[in-house]
């Protein structure tokens, strides 16, 4: 059985043995470069943390979303108009790709073509269909071409 001060010293055989990499140039490289390594996980830990706060942030505006038209297709109107109001306060912070998934949720829910007024989920379809204009000219002007350009 090996104990685990025999372990340590194999370990540190296998890390001579390595061509041009001793056991103490390797200690001594992660000691000079303390703070560069420290730098480095600090850095990957905050990245990691910002991409897991977009996505609950994606999370939470769809779930926002859903929760919204299902309470207006049950007639819950107070309730569904609170989070109404909060999405339109939302339409200018979040990103494209989300707009875009409200845009195609709400499609299919209401004729954008037929006024409804009295409609939240239609009101809020035309409020994500104008800030997409907004934001993409150039989409919208490719689209137009790449129609012109298959007549």
């Amino acid at each position: 059985m090996c104990n685990s001060a025999e372990g340590a010293w194999s370990r540190a055989r296998l890390l001579e043995s390595l061509p041009g990499v001793g056991y103490n140039d390797f200690v001594r490289l992660l000691r000079q470069y303390h703070f560069v390594w420290t730098f480095l996980a600090v850095l990957v830990f905050c990245s990691v943390m910002v991409l897991r706060q977009f996505n609950l942030n994606q999370e939470r505006h769809n779930q926002m979303r859903e929760a919204f038209i299902l309470l207006h297709s049950k007639g819950y109107t107070n309730q569904a108009d609170r989070l109404y109001y909060r999405l339109l306060v939302d339409v200018d912070r979040v990103p494209h790709r989300v707009l875009f998934d409200d845009f195609q949720r709400t499609m299919m829910l209401v004729e954008p073509e037929v006024p409804q007024p009295k409609n939240l989920i239609w009101k809020y379809h035309w409020v994500v269909s104008n800030e997409l204009e907004k934001r993409s000219p150039k989409a919208i002007a490719r689209a137009l071409k790449l129609a012109e350009d298959t007549q």
